[in-house]
């Protein structure tokens, strides 16, 4: 059966070429390789945070603990604050006390796999005085603490992040 011109047209226009197809299959990878990337990054951007977030809870338990010390202005001492290498610089304006603890950071591990995440709070605490003329001398304590932890690794080299606290705290107006 002989086909007439038309006919032909109507027949091949529906198909694709070679060149359409390995396009059609190019664009089809890349997209594809670009959605399994995001949701990796994705997955370890939820990972970090919760790191950041179990640090940052860390830091604020040790900041709490800071804060309950026992405050002996007549001696310069701070009693009950458990840290480790514990150094007392005194400086013009007072005293600055640092020291360091460790902890496992609150994230799910399981217990027999020894996959606890440590993290280290490095802690200092400055005491001054404001001295107004107008008002009595007030002395003022800043804890200030640095929690580290690390990340993953990269390269063969862990990579460590680090969350960063202040407060201010002063006596009660009723103490002074």
């Amino acid at each position: 059966m002989r086909l007439n011109p038309s006919q032909k047209r109507k027949l091949l226009a529906p198909a694709f070429t070679l060149v359409e197809v390995v396009m059609a299959i190019t664009i089809a990878v890349g997209v594809f390789a670009g959605i399994i990337l995001a949701y990796t990054q994705t997955t370890y951007f939820a990972q970090w945070t919760g790191y950041s977030m179990a640090a940052q809870a860390l830091a604020v338990q040790q900041i709490e603990l800071t804060r309950s010390a026992v405050w002996d202005n007549t001696q310069n001492q701070i009693t009950n604050v458990p840290l480790k290498g514990v150094t007392c610089t005194p400086t013009a304006q007072g005293y600055v006390w640092t020291g360091y603890t460790t902890a496992i950071l609150d994230l799910p591990y399981s217990a027999g796999t020894n996959q606890a995440l440590w993290a280290t709070n490095y802690v200092t605490i400055r005491k001054f005085n404001i001295d107004n003329a107008a008002s009595p001398v007030i002395p003022i304590q800043m804890i200030s603490v640095d929690t580290v932890w690390p990340w993953r690794e990269q390269g063969g080299n862990k990579v460590f992040c680090t969350n960063h606290m202040a407060t201010i705290i002063a006596p009660d107006s009723t103490l002074l």
